[in-house]
């Protein structure tokens, strides 16, 4: 399939994803476990790379996220994009800063999120901190 321009940002398929991210946040801020685990691909192709981690597969994954200490989540998104291709593939990226006892911290976050027959989940996913 090839994408046309009128396939790229679909007012119905933004809308979607802008409802849908702010609960991906609001779960990770408050460490709830359950609901990040569940809003990723449940697959062994699954891969998420973080600040300090590869992840690889489901079960990685959620065995990280249920060993990650609670404290310290807290952020800011100071940018957010999204972009849709179609109505079942999108690019969500991110830049957020983090309150630290060194100072505020910067970072950026990209996820890949595909339509699958459950609903909306992100298949690939990377972290990481600025300088």
């Amino acid at each position: 399939m090839t994408i046309q321009s009128q396939d790229v940002n679909q007012p119905e398929v933004l809308a979607e994803l802008h409802e849908l991210y702010p609960r991906y946040e609001a779960a990770l801020v408050s460490n709830d476990v359950e609901t990040l685990v569940a809003m990723f691909w449940a697959s062994p192709q699954v891969m998420r790379f973080g600040v300090a981690e590869n992840l690889y597969g489901h079960d990685e994954l959620e065995a990280f996220r249920k060993s990650r200490p609670a404290a310290g989540l807290a952020r800011t998104v100071t940018w957010l994009d999204i972009v849709s291709f179609g109505s079942d593939f999108a690019s969500i990226t991110l830049e957020f800063e983090r309150n630290t006892a060194g100072g505020i911290r910067r970072g950026r976050q990209s996820q890949v999120w595909v339509r699958l027959s459950q609903g909306w989940r992100i298949v690939s996913a990377h972290v990481s901190l600025l300088p």
